[in-house]
């Protein structure tokens, strides 16, 4: 096995800088919803396809995974990128603006997608330099439940797999940052609906009515009270009403309203907890006021929890690859991530790559209309996936 230096590894990731910016900005140009990318997986399997050593697979309709064997028998890594975009209508004027009228890469998966691409470009000409074997995994519908990832676990993509990576390009990071922690990262993000039922009627004649929308009113405020007094101020919770739906006109008190929302929290326990309070907080002020309730609650994707001795060796390979001053303590978000699929199955690692730059005006969040990300990120995260294959395939375990 040869040896390769951080000063080659940098040189190959320059080498191929052009193209993983073109990639990128082709794929947000060209978005695709969640379970519809299509031609999105069809360009990663070509690009592929012209790549030396690469034995590619389609797990899903709309994924790609690529396999690339080292010298001999070793531990295998898989690297992960989501493909899909958003539902949301780019506001942006750039030349690589999205062509498709209320779709847009608003999260940074454009960038994930090229980022991988490249990795697997440098890598598949440098087998010599490890043993074992990397899987890369472009995965589809990470933004829409119940997610690609565990499409592509139920079809074996993690079958032999020792640890998995994922990279998060992340706009609240400065770019040249690298936020890396050990335990939970991102919240699960579940869902309810709630249904309040009570007795139209007139709006001149209140009293011969059970207003839904008043009790609605104070189901609202009620449940505000669920984090801020019945959760451990020391845990994280977020509660949030996001949709109210009911009424329909100005003369006419209406029989039900429907309130719905997302709950967010990094524990198993907290979040087994969260519908039993909701609901016992619903029942009470419904009863008190004549009313009834239909409530259902949806878990959705488990938390992002990384792996202590998979994040503690990461970070100790980004660290000597990048410098102590680039590598921070990763701040949780409670944003969620189906990421945690895979963190099911094997112990794995997500962490994020800063893409921000006030400087430049890339300061807009994830899921906004004019989101993008700094570019110089890209080879930062293509590094970042180098090295972790060279350091984690080079070691024994």
């Amino acid at each position: 096995m040869t040896t390769i230096t951080l000063q080659d590894v940098e040189q190959l990731v320059l080498d191929v800088r052009h193209e993983l910016v073109e990639w990128r900005r082709y794929f947000h140009a060209n978005p695709e919803l969640s379970f519809q990318e299509r031609h999105t997986s069809q360009f990663v399997y070509d690009t592929l396809a012209s790549l030396p050593n690469l034995e590619l697979s389609r797990p899903t309709a709309t994924s790609v995974m690529a396999r690339l064997k080292g010298t001999g028998p070793g531990l295998v890594l898989a690297l992960r990128a989501d493909m899909d975009a958003l539902p949301i209508h780019e506001e942006n004027t750039f030349p690589f603006a999205s062509q498709q009228d209320g779709v847009m890469h608003a999260c940074g998966h454009d960038g994930h997608t090229a980022m991988l691409l490249a990795t697997a470009k440098i890598l598949s000409q440098m087998t010599a330099q490890f043993s074992g074997e990397v899987r890369f995994l472009f995965q589809h519908a990470e933004e829409l439940f119940p997610g690609g990832a565990k499409e592509m676990v139920e079809a074996g993509v993690l079958d032999g797999v020792h640890r998995v990576l994922g990279i998060h390009l992340w706009a609240p990071l400065q770019v040249g940052k690298i936020g890396i922690r050990t335990g939970a990262l991102l919240a699960a993000p579940d869902r309810f609906v709630i249904r309040i039922v009570g007795a139209g009627g007139h709006a001149a004649q209140p009293h011969l009515t059970v207003d839904s929308i008043a009790v609605a009113a104070q189901v609202v405020t009620n449940l505000q009270h669920v984090v801020a007094r019945t959760v451990d101020p020391l845990d994280a919770m977020v509660l949030s009403i996001t949709q109210i739906h009911g009424g329909t006109a100005d003369n006419i008190i209406p029989g039900s309203v429907e309130l719905r929302g997302t709950v967010r929290t990094f524990t198993s326990e907290l979040r087994a907890q969260a519908p039993l309070t909701m609901e016992r907080v619903i029942r009470g002020v419904t009863e008190a006021h004549g009313a009834t309730y239909e409530f259902s609650y949806e878990n959705g994707y488990r938390a992002v929890v990384n792996d202590e001795a998979t994040t503690e060796r990461l970070r100790k390979i980004l660290t000597e690859g990048f410098g102590a001053e680039v590598v921070e303590e990763g701040v949780p978000t409670m944003g969620g991530e189906d990421f945690s699929a895979y963190q099911d199955k094997v112990p794995g690692t997500f962490f994020f790559v800063g893409a921000g730059n006030e400087a430049k005006g890339i300061v807009y969040p994830h899921h906004h209309p004019r989101f993008t990300v700094d570019e110089a990120a890209l080879p930062i995260g293509v590094k970042s996936f180098v090295l972790a294959v060279l350091g984690f395939l080079n070691e024994c375990e």
